[in-house]
C-alpha cells in the first residue's frame, strides 16, 4: 500500500486514504458529465484527486471523513502532483484500517501542548491580563484541543491550533528576553488569545475543516475574539475602555498588519508589532517544514507552497 508521501509521477499505485475534501462537478462538454475533485489524505500527507465518470451514488459515498481504499495513477498537472482514480471503493472491517491512522496531527499530543499554554497562562503576573486570557480560553473549552489553525495554509490538521500556540509562545519568549522594554505578560496574552476564536470561525472534525461557521463567514476570528476580550472585562468587572483591554484587543485586531490580509488596524504598539511577525514567522517556517516533511524522500524539491508566493523549496542533503 503507497502512502501519499510515496506517490510518484506516472507510477500506479493502491492504498488507503482518508477524503479530506469533497466536490462534485461537471465538465464544460456537451453534454456535461459528472466528475469529483476529491483530496485524499493520510498520516503523510494530502494529494488532490480526479474521479471522472462519477455515479450519482458516488457523490452520495465518497464524502468528507470517509476511509477509501483506491486504486490509481499519479500525474504531474500544472507543477502539482495529482491523482487520477481508476478504482475507489469505501473501505470494510476486513480491511483493517482505522480512521485515527489516517489523520494527520500535530507532533505532540494535545493535552500536552494544552497544559504547556496553562502554565503560561499561570506565570502572567498581570492578574487583569491573566482573568482575560483564562476567560478566552475557557469560552473555547475542549474544542481547542483538537482545532486546527487554518483550513489548508499552516497547521491545518489535529491540535494544529495548539501547536501554532505553543510554538508562537517559544518565539515570544525568546524575544522578551531579547528585547527587555517589551511587555511580556501583554505579548503572550497576545500570541494566546490570536487565534483563539478559530474553533467557532471554522466546522472542523478530526482536524479536518469542512466549511467555516455562519460566525466565521459574517464576523471572523479577528473580531470576534476582540468581542471576547470586552466580554471578559465586563464579566470580569474590570474597564472594558481600560489600557489594558484596549491594548489587548489591539493585539489581536492587528495581528495580520494589513487590511487586505484581515486585520482592520495596522500594529502600533510594539507588542503587536512583536506579535504579527511571530505570527508569520511560525506559520511559514511551519508550511516549509511540512512540505519537507510530506515530500518524498526521493524529490529534492517541494511541491509549490500557496502561502509563500506559490514557491517551491529545495531541501538541501546536507
Amino acid at each position: 500500500m503507497t502512502i501519499v508521501r510515496d506517490l510518484r509521477d506516472g507510477e500506479e499505485f493502491v492504498g488507503f486514504y482518508l477524503i479530506k475534501e469533497s466536490e462534485a462537478k461537471q465538465t464544460n462538454t456537451t453534454p456535461p458529465k459528472d466528475f469529483m475533485n476529491l483530496v485524499l489524505s493520510d498520516a503523510s500527507g494530502h494529494v488532490a484527486a480526479k474521479l471522472w465518470d462519477a455515479a450519482p451514488t458516488d457523490k452520495e459515498s465518497f464524502q468528507p471523513l470517509t476511509l477509501v481504499k483506491v486504486q490509481g495513477v499519479a500525474q504531474i498537472y500544472r507543477e502539482k502532483l495529482q491523482v487520477k482514480i481508476v478504482r475507489i471503493r469505501k473501505t470494510t472491517d476486513a480491511d483493517g484500517v482505522r480512521l485515527s491512522d489516517y489523520v494527520r496531527s500535530a507532533p505532540v499530543a494535545p493535552d500536552v501542548l494544552l497544559a504547556g499554554i496553562h502554565r503560561v497562562i499561570e506565570s502572567l503576573t498581570d492578574r487583569d491580563i491573566r482573568a482575560v486570557v483564562e476567560y478566552c480560553v475557557n469560552k473555547v473549552g475542549d474544542k481547542l484541543l483538537s482545532a486546527p489553525a487554518a483550513k489548508s495554509h499552516h497547521h491545518a490538521y489535529y491540535a494544529g491550533l495548539l501547536y501554532h500556540i505553543s510554538r508562537m509562545l517559544e518565539l515570544g519568549d525568546f524575544v522578551c528576553k531579547q528585547r527587555p522594554f517589551l511587555n511580556a505578560d501583554l505579548l503572550k496574552a497576545g500570541i494566546i488569545l490570536h487565534d483563539i476564536a478559530k474553533p467557532v470561525e471554522m466546522v472542523s472534525e478530526l482536524g479536518i475543516v469542512s466549511d467555516y461557521s455562519n460566525q466565521g463567514k459574517l464576523i471572523g476570528h479577528i473580531s470576534q475574539a476582540s468581542l471576547w476580550i470586552a466580554e471578559a472585562a465586563i464579566k470580569l468587572g474590570l474597564e472594558p475602555e481600560s489600557e489594558r483591554i484596549m491594548a489587548l484587543q489591539h493585539l489581536v485586531l492587528s495581528h495580520h498588519n494589513l487590511g487586505e490580509w484581515g486585520s482592520p488596524v495596522q500594529p502600533q504598539l510594539a507588542e503587536a508589532v512583536a506579535l504579527h511577525h511571530i505570527d508569520s514567522l511560525d506559520a511559514k517556517l511551519q508550511m516549509v517544514e511540512d512540505a519537507f516533511g510530506t515530500t518524498a524522500d526521493h524529490d529534492e524539491w517541494t511541491a509549490p507552497i500557496r502561502g509563500l508566493e506559490n514557491k517551491a523549496f529545495l531541501r538541501l542533503p546536507f
